[in-house]
C-alpha cells in the first residue's frame, strides 16, 4: 500500500497539535490539572487560545491526545503491513514500531504524564475514550485482514481488545518500577503471550520470561 506523505500544511497542523498536547501534559504535571488554564497551554505552545480550541475541546482531551495519536499511528502501520504476514506478527510490528527509538517514552516528564492520566479522575475518562477510539479503528483493520465484520463478528473486536489490554497491563507494570525503564520490551512480552494463546505457565516447567 502506498501512503501519501503529508504536505507542509498537514505537518504544521500536526506539529501544533503535538506542541499543545505536550504543553498540557507538562503544565498539568507541574501545577496540577485544576491549576492549568487553556490560555496557559496555548501560551506555552506559542499559539492563541482560539487555536487551542480548534484542536481540542478540553484540557483532558489535549493531554490524552499523545496516547491517541500514537495508537492511531499503530493502526496506520498495521494497515500498511503486508497482507501475507501473519496477523499477530503484523500487530506486534505495528504496535512496537511506535515505541522503538523513542527516548521520550522514559523521560521523567512523560512518565509523570502517564501516571497523571491513569490516576487523575478528570483524565481517566478521556484516557479510556482514547483507548476505545483506538480499539474501534484497530478492529476495522483486523476485519479487513481476516474477512470478518467488526459490526457482527466477535473476532476482530476480541483481537483489538486484547491489544488494548496488553498496552494497559504493560503500562501498569512499567510504572511499578522506579524509575521506569523502557516500555517496549514489556509490551512485546505481553503481545507475545497473547499471540501464543496465553498458555498456563504452571503447566510448564519453564518459568515465563521476566522483563524488568
Amino acid at each position: 500500500m502506498v501512503t501519501r506523505a503529508p504536505g507542509l500544511r498537514e505537518r504544521k497542523k500536526l506539529h501544533t497539535r503535538q506542541a499543545l498536547s505536550w504543553a498540557a501534559v507538562r503544565l498539568a504535571v507541574e501545577r496540577g490539572l485544576e491549576n492549568v488554564l487553556v490560555d496557559d497551554i496555548a501560551a506555552a505552545a506559542g499559539v492563541s487560545a482560539r487555536t487551542f480550541n480548534n484542536y481540542f475541546s478540553s484540557k483532558a482531551e489535549a493531554i490524552a491526545a499523545r496516547h491517541l495519536d500514537r495508537s492511531r499511528r499503530a493502526v496506520a502501520e498495521f494497515r500498511a503491513r503486508p497482507r501475507e504476514e501473519a496477523l499477530w506478527t503484523a500487530i506486534s510490528h505495528a504496535v512496537l514500531s511506535q515505541y522503538a527509538g523513542d527516548p521520550s517514552g522514559s523521560t521523567p516528564d512523560w512518565v509523570a504524564g502517564v501516571r497523571l492520566m491513569i490516576s487523575e479522575p478528570a483524565l481517566r475518562g478521556e484516557f479510556l475514550r482514547a483507548e476505545t477510539l483506538a480499539e474501534e479503528e484497530f478492529a476495522e483493520v483486523v476485519g479487513e485482514r481476516t474477512g470478518t465484520d467488526p459490526g457482527w463478528d466477535l473476532y476482530p473486536r476480541l483481537v483489538a481488545a486484547a491489544v488494548g489490554a496488553a498496552g494497559r497491563v504493560a503500562i501498569h507494570r512499567w510504572l511499578s518500577v522506579n524509575p521506569p525503564g523502557l516500555l517496549e520490551p514489556l509490551l512485546s512480552n505481553a503481545l507475545d503471550q497473547i499471540a501464543a494463546g496465553l498458555p498456563d505457565p504452571s503447566a510448564s516447567s519453564a518459568a515465563p520470561p521476566r522483563t524488568d
